[in-house]
């Protein structure tokens, strides 16, 4: 069971950056690990995930705002968050899946990032 505690998330005004933390209780090096985000009433999206051998990919409505990065010996994953807008405002959640293991998915509690207009 990996343990996934978030940081770093808060109130930033329009245009600001934030760096979001994911601070794992075991060693990452086998997870795929992604940041997730749920806005009010809407359905959980993709925001980046970076795979166990450092591959990127970024969701649309963020690709060029965000960069994911993991360090595995500190078993953390980062998300740096740049030129936000009201619309990210959202629960960001973390997410550790098993490369080869699929079921072995872990999720954080999330951390609520607002964004002021």
């Amino acid at each position: 069971q990996v343990q996934l505690v978030e940081s770093g998330g808060g109130l930033v005004q329009f245009g600001g950056s934030l760096r979001l933390s994911c601070a794992a209780s075991e060693k990452i090096n086998s997870y795929n690990m992604g940041w997730f985000r749920q806005g009010p009433g809407e359905a959980r999206e993709l925001v980046a995930r970076i795979t166990v051998f450092g591959v990127t990919n970024y969701g649309d409505s963020v690709r060029g705002c965000v960069i994911i990065s993991r360090d595995n010996a500190k078993k953390t994953v980062y998300l740096q968050m740049n030129s936000l807008k009201p619309e990210d405002t959202a629960v960001y959640y973390c997410n550790a899946q098993h490369w080869q293991q699929l079921s072995n998915d872990y999720w954080g509690q999330g951390t609520q990032v607002t964004v002021s207009a």
